[in-house]
Parts: structure tokens; sequence; C-alpha cells
């Protein structure tokens, strides 16, 4: 399980929409073409690809925006482009995604394009088009005013560099420096052979070819690679080193210490983007207040969601709440939601095709009456929301003696169940208002209802939905409860 489970959650759900990265580095258009192969050309020996369709996505550090935008932050994007169409269209995918691009168009030098072309979910060959002689000084300097123009805001900083010429020494130590100025991360995704332009960066994330390549090390060793690792972080003044390596997991290498995440197993169909993504990941948890060793555990989740897609496809927020929830069902706590973080949670099921059931009541002393409904409803869904009356919407319902127990201890004991989902509290006499957010499948309720008294049916109905009355267990109600024990035994 993640440690800090919760507040893991809580970033998720809540605060990484108010979080601020300024991701700078070399822009990419990747483009892919799909099609189908029947034979092999006469004219050499090679398929034939029968072209279907094709698509482009923001690839490059325009990736690692769109994965933060996806994760639910907010970015900034520094880098260069052509006077090209490729560079038009990309600019209309960032826009289209929220990015604040700050794109610098560079006359004479085409917009960095990788051509793909896929069958089925196997790339057949890769087209580079770029330009990798180099930039004019002149628009380096334009990148750095930007860059520091835009500093004040950011709580984080991406140095994504893929060696096309944006990230030049000078360009990442201005960089680092004004952010280590300001207190801010600077989280670097490298492609040198060298890691000197990074010094005083908060980490480096190579992976185990790059690391291998910096250290001189072989990949096979390595406790040694490891070690170099180690003494890499002394002499750059890091405060880590988070190194991908492949299967084995994320490690976090500290000048004393050493801590390994082990992987997620997922099928892996391309790992294209998942550097992106685990920078993306870490970026929003570092800015957020989160220890680096917990940041890897969440960073490995999304980087076994992206490599079971095919190419740089953004893992978004609900993806990763959804690989989350084997832990959050573990946990009482992560199932008892505040308005917004059900609304966030709603979405991430149903962005996986799920079904919603709701339900609401007082549940003042849970009995087997509650059980019976609550496992009923299940049955009708993929996923239980239970809404439960406030305290004071109890009182104004019930009288001034209930309810027995609070709204959190009612809370957590419904949330302990297996068969909840979720738990939400509303302060309304009903829960007409949150039945209208959420928008649920179904909605039920217990056999002593009739489907034209329950609230919310007509507009449950109005969207497709439906309302399911069950059953109930005669003889056992809360105030039944109440008054066996408030009502003396006779001798």
């Amino acid at each position: 399980m993640i440690q800090s489970l919760h507040r893991v959650v809580e970033l998720i759900e809540g605060a990484w929409r108010n979080t601020h990265v300024l991701v700078i580095g070399d822009l990419m258009l990747d483009r892919y073409v799909w099609g189908s192969v029947a034979r092999i050309s006469p004219e050499a020996p090679v398929p034939i690809v029968r072209a279907v369709h094709q698509n482009e996505r923001p690839g490059g550090a325009a990736n690692v925006a769109m994965n933060i935008i996806g994760l639910g932050g907010k970015a900034t994007l520094f880098g260069f482009v052509g006077e090209d169409a490729d560079g038009t269209i990309l600019e209309k995918h960032l826009r289209e995604a929220g990015i604040d691009s700050r794109m610098t168009v560079v006359p004479g030098h085409p917009t960095t394009t990788k051509l793909r072309v896929l069958c089925g979910k196997q790339q057949m060959l890769r087209l580079d088009m770029e330009e990798t002689d180099g930039y004019p000084a002149d628009v380096h300097k334009v990148l750095i005013e930007k860059i520091e123009s835009a500093m004040p805001s950011a709580d984080a900083v991406v140095l994504s560099d893929y060696a096309k010429g944006v990230l030049t020494e000078e360009v990442c130590q201005q960089t680092i420096r004004a952010a280590r100025r300001g207190g801010i991360p600077v989280l670097v995704d490298p492609k040198q052979r060298s890691f000197a332009r990074y010094r005083g960066a908060t980490t480096i994330c190579p992976n185990l070819a790059e690391l291998s390549v910096v250290t001189g090390i072989e990949v096979h060793d390595l406790d040694a690679l490891l070690a170099a690792g180690q003494k890499l972080t002394k002499e750059l003044g890091l405060d880590c080193l988070t190194a991908t390596l492949s299967e084995k997991g994320i490690a976090v290498i500290r000048e004393n210490t050493k801590y390994l995440a082990p992987t997620v197993a997922r099928q892996v169909f391309d790992v294209s983007g998942a550097g992106d993504t685990v920078i993306a990941t870490l970026v929003l948890a570092i800015a957020s207040g989160l220890e680096m060793e917990t940041a890897v555990q969440v960073a490995n989740v999304a980087a076994g969601i992206e490599v079971s897609k095919v190419g740089t496809v953004p893992v978004n927020r609900e993806e990763l709440l959804m690989n989350l929830m084997p832990d959050i069902a573990l946990s009482a706590q992560e199932k008892v939601l505040s308005l917004e973080q059900i609304r966030v949670r709603t979405s991430a099921w149903r962005s996986a095709g799920e079904s919603i059931v709701f339900t609401n009541g007082c549940f003042d002393l849970l009995h087997i009456g509650h059980i019976a409904l609550l496992e009923d409803a299940r049955r009708e869904g993929d996923r239980l929301i239970v809404a439960i009356n406030s305290d004071a919407s109890v009182r104004g319902l019930k009288g001034a003696s209930r309810p027995i127990m609070g709204e959190r201890e009612r809370s957590r004991i419904l949330a302990a169940l297996t068969a909840v989902d979720a738990v939400v509290v509303f302060e309304d006499p009903t829960p007409l208002g949150l039945i209208e957010v959420l928008r649920p499948d179904v909605i039920v309720k217990g056999g002593d209802y009739s489907e034209e008294t329950v609230v919310g049916a007509k507009e449950v109905r109005s969207w497709g939905g439906r309302v399911k009355i069950v059953p109930t267990i005669k003889g056992f109600s809360t105030t039944d409860l109440i008054a066996r024990v408030t009502t003396p035994v006779l001798q």
C-alpha cells in the first residue's frame, strides 16, 4: 500500500488543481499513422501498411505538460517551434488542452516531429523530422527572459531535455538558480551524456540506460550503478537522484541512503511517454509537499498505466484514482468524502465505464436491516454511494434526541463496509441537490417506500436511470433498538 495514502488521495482529488508547474524543454509533435498489413512489398522485403487513419499528439516536453494537465495540475510550457504547419498544429492541441503555451517561433528551424507507423499495437516504423544543429543565441536569451518572468507564479519547474538544443547549459543553470532562490523545486528528465548542466537541481530522473551512460557502469550491475548514483548526487549538489529502473521499479538515491519502490506489474504495450508520465506525477507530488519516497510510489502506478497504452497518451487523474482503488477500498477513511471529492471520484468511476448506485438515510445505530439494504443496493451496479444526513439534518427530522451517533462516527462505520464505495454527508432535509450533482444510474430505497415517494426518482429517470425498491427486514429499525435499550426489563 502507498505510504500516506490519505494525503495522496487528497492531493489527486483536490490540491493538485492549484499546483502550477513551468515545463521547459524540447517540444515535439507526435504523428501516428494506423494501418493494417496483409502482404510484403514486391519492391523490397518490407511490409506494406495500408493506412486507415492518423492523428497527432503533443510530444516531448509538451507531453509532460499534457500529463500535468491530465492529472489535474496547471502547466505553462516553454520551448521552440518552427514557423510551419506542424508548429501550428502543436499550438492548437496545447491550447485546447488548457496549457499556457509560451513557445518561441524560430524561423528556419522546423518543428521537431516524429512519425510512427503502427499495425495494431505493433510499431512498424518511426521517422524523425528535426534539425539538431542548434538554435541562435538570441532565441535562448528570449527563452530565459520568459522563464524568469513566469517564475514568481510557479510551484515547481520541470526541465524536459530531449537533446534537441533547447536546454543549453546557460538555460539550465539560470533556470535552476532562479527557481532555487525562490525555494521552488526543479526536476530534470535528462538526455545528455553528462549531467553537469543540471547541477543544483532538486532531482534528476534518468532511466537505467541514461544512468549507465553517465556513470560508465553496466546496467546489469545494479548495486554498483546505484552506488555511482550516490556519488553523482553529492557531486552535483542534488537533493536526490530518482532513477527509473525498468521492471525493477524507481530508485530514490540520496548521498547516504537508497530506496527502491517496486514496479507495478502491468502488460507493456508501449514504453514511449512513460518517462514524461513519471516526471509529471513526481513534480505535482513534490510541489505539494510529499516526500520523494512516497512520490515515486505514486509515479510507479502512473507509469504502469502509461505503458499499457499505445503511443504517447497522457495519464489522467481518473485513471490514477482507479488504479489506487484497491488500496482505497481497504481504508474506511479514504471512502468518507467531501462534495468536491465525491464529484472527482464519481468522474473516475464513470470514465472507467462503471455504473453508480445511490442510497441515503440517517443510518443512526447501524443494524441488520441497514446491512441488507446496502448489500442489495450494491448488487444494482458497480459502485455504491451512501449519502447520510448531517447531525443537524437528523435533528430536524427525528427530534432533539437524535442522532444517537454523530455524523463522523456514522460515516466511518458505513465506510468500513465492503459493500460501500463512498460516504458523503448532506445538510439539507433531502438529498435532492446531491442527486442532481452526482446523477447516479440507480437510486435504491427500502421496501417501506414506493417509487413515487423516493426523492430524486423523477430526476434519475430523466437522464435514463432507474429506481429500485428492495425488501426490508421486518422488526429492525433504529427506533426499535432505542426502545429496547430504554424500556425497563420486567422481572
